[in-house]
């Protein structure tokens, strides 16, 4: 309307509407028109005042839009409205009306759709305020392929970020994982950087800090629980799909990554991170914050760093939680290395506690076991006071166990050992353990005798000493030997021929 007015000004003043044209206030039609509109209603009259802009709105007006072809989404508004409501994305949307209520059109309909009703319902936000030393947020971002310090193999990297919500001084690091180790020592680094501890930590739902998202009842990773204990800072997870509550943190990582990564080479990790710490107290925090118009790094010092909490005098430990399941040889697994259980506990489900050097077992709060960690694929902790008495048993009678038993019992004994773990084909461990174990039965005496008997026929197994033991043959005083001595005796090439005389007997 103000422009409106200016023309009419110039017209009083007997500006032509070739004039007004030229001056760009004005098409030559749309002047012509005002200026037939002007003359009917007795603006150009310098007597009379110049029309207030509600009348110039009422009369002049605005034209009459050509109506819109209706949306094939017209017939189902109500539920797309309701879906869109609830933050249903657009690709969702269209294949469910497709797949469910035979919708054919284009998704650029279901778009156009969502559009007028962001425009019909706008979404207001509201500016969150923290006080110094509140409030940090964190996330992880994608980094580039860094090569592998022992192999060089090029390898995904995620950079770490929590930056502070008042000074917008931040930590940054680039990592290769997002388990829970990783999460926890990247909250230790960042606090040490710091120098102290906020209030209130805000995070994403990430499964190495939340292993169950909810707007209202979140459920906290034991690990990071026990952390945020220890540092005596509270966690803030945001409701799923609603990342805008950190926004400070995510603008963060997109500066990192489009300001520090963009046209960088990196030899290793630590070669990223080295430069990545040298980038942060340097062009990053002395910048001029596009929202504070402060540097972050100058308010960080000058104001939050005081209001931090204080570090504890010893950190707390980097531990990982997990719940495992007691397998039939007694023991657990974690990250493929097995750690033995008290046998009784078979088939149970325990907590297991990783910390960097030793591992703990947990049923329900009692520690049932202790192993150092072992990190190589494979590899087995065993406690042997965790195994069966029956298994132990075996475990512990090896070869080099029977043969000093043998060795006690007596000559005979040891030989007969000897000659069964002299077999070329069988392993005979079992065997020898059962004649060993004869001993507590029969003695020792009895036992050599029978290890005599059966040498003597050249029968040195488990079942002849047996037999032997349980027929009394052993305290036999006239034993008919192998190789008999007689001097009418056979002395052909026979192994076990026998006097036929005696045989007839």
């Amino acid at each position: 309307m103000f422009e409106y007015r200016n023309v009419l000004v110039r017209m009083r003043l007997g500006d032509s509407d070739r004039e007004i044209a030229k001056a760009k206030l004005l098409g030559r039609k749309k002047a012509s028109q005002l200026r037939s509109l002007a003359l009917a209603e007795g603006w150009l009259d310098n007597a009379n005042p110049l029309p207030d802009d509600a009348t110039l709105a009422e009369r002049i007006g605005p034209k009459t839009a050509t109506p819109a072809a209706l949306s094939t989404i017209e017939p189902f508004r109500e539920l797309v409205t309701a879906w869109w409501e609830d933050g249903i994305q657009g690709t969702t949307i269209h294949r469910a009306l497709m797949r469910n209520h035979g919708f054919s059109g284009s998704y650029s309909a279901v778009r156009r759709f969502l559009q007028s009703l962001e425009r019909q319902h706008p979404k207001a936000t509201v500016h969150m305020e923290f006080l110094p030393g509140e409030a940090v947020q964190v996330d992880f971002g994608s980094g580039p392929l860094i090569a592998d310090d022992r192999t060089g193999e090029l390898l995904k990297s995620w950079v770490f970020v929590m930056t502070l919500c008042h000074s917008r001084h931040q930590y940054a690091e680039m990592i290769r994982h997002q388990d829970v180790e990783t999460w926890l020592g990247c909250h230790r680094r960042a606090f040490e950087w710091f120098g102290g501890v906020p209030s209130r930590v805000v995070i994403d739902n990430a499964k190495c800090a939340i292993t169950r998202a909810c707007s209202r009842d979140p459920e906290v990773q034991r690990a990071y629980a026990e952390y945020a204990e220890g540092y005596q800072f509270k966690i803030d997870p945001c409701a799923p799909r609603d990342p805008q509550k950190k926004g400070r943190v995510e603008a963060g990582v997109k500066y990192v990554k489009r300001s520090f990564m963009a046209l960088r080479e990196f030899r290793h990790l630590r070669d990223a991170n080295r430069q990545l710490q040298e980038w942060v107290l340097s062009e990053a925090g002395n910048r001029t914050h596009g929202s504070t118009h402060k540097q972050p790094l100058d308010v960080f010092q000058r104001v939050e760093k005081s209001l931090l909490k204080p570090l504890p005098d010893v950190p707390p430990t980097v531990a990982t939680w997990a719940k495992v399941k007691v397998h039939r040889d007694a023991h657990v697994q974690f990250k493929k290395c097995l750690y033995s259980v008290p046998f009784k506990l078979i088939r149970q489900s325990l907590w297991l506690k990783a910390m960097p050097d030793t591992i703990q077992i947990f049923q329900e709060h009692e520690l049932v076991a202790t192993h150092p960690r072992l990190f190589v694929a494979g590899q087995r902790s065993t406690v042997d006071d965790h195994m069966p008495p029956e298994a132990l048993a075996f475990k512990m009678r090896d070869p080099l166990w029977c043969r000093s038993q043998a060795e006690n019992v007596g000559p005979q004994c040891a030989l007969l050992v000897e000659r069964l773990f002299a077999d070329k084909i069988l392993e005979n461990l079992r065997a020898v353990q059962g004649i060993v174990r004869l001993k507590d039965k029969y003695g020792s005496s009895r036992l050599e005798a029978a290890c005599d008997r059966a040498l003597s026929f050249d029968n040195p197994r488990y079942r002849a000493v047996k037999t032997i033991l349980e027929k009394g043959l052993d305290q036999q005083q006239d034993r008919q030997r192998a190789f008999d001595t007689l001097s009418d005796a056979y002395t052909g090439d026979g192994r076990f021929s026998r006097n036929t005389r005696n045989l007839l007997n």
